[in-house]
């Protein structure tokens, strides 16, 4: 990553944690306060589109949580519906224990940081 990126970065999250909209002027004004001089103003244009209407926050507290949503379970109209999806209800429960278990590395001795 080039100098330029790191500054509109950087300048992106000071932004963000104050609260303050981010704009490519706030972005340029908060890079020229710390006298670097070889950002280009496009970096802080396509900072500004890119982050424009999105929480930066949200965005860094989501970083690891993966894909989509899971798919809702099919709703019908007679009780045998309704069975069927309590059904798959309890095999997604029944999933997510067993990823849960597959996951763990206490049982190998070892951990990320040893």
């Amino acid at each position: 990553m080039s100098t330029s990126e790191l500054a509109v970065s950087y300048a992106a999250l000071i932004l963000a944690d104050e609260d303050i909209d981010i704009t490519a002027d706030k972005l340029q004004t908060l890079i020229a306060a710390a006298k670097l001089t070889e950002v280009e103003p496009i970096w802080t244009t396509l900072f500004a589109k890119a982050l424009a209407g999105k929480s930066v926050k949200d965005m860094l507290l989501n970083v690891g949580s993966g894909g989509g949503a899971a798919a809702a379970a099919p709703t019908g109209g007679a009780s045998g519906g309704d069975a069927a999806a309590t059904d798959a209800t309890a095999e997604n429960e029944e999933e997510k224990k067993e990823e849960e278990k597959e996951e763990s590395d206490e049982d190998m001795g070892f951990g990320l940081f040893d």
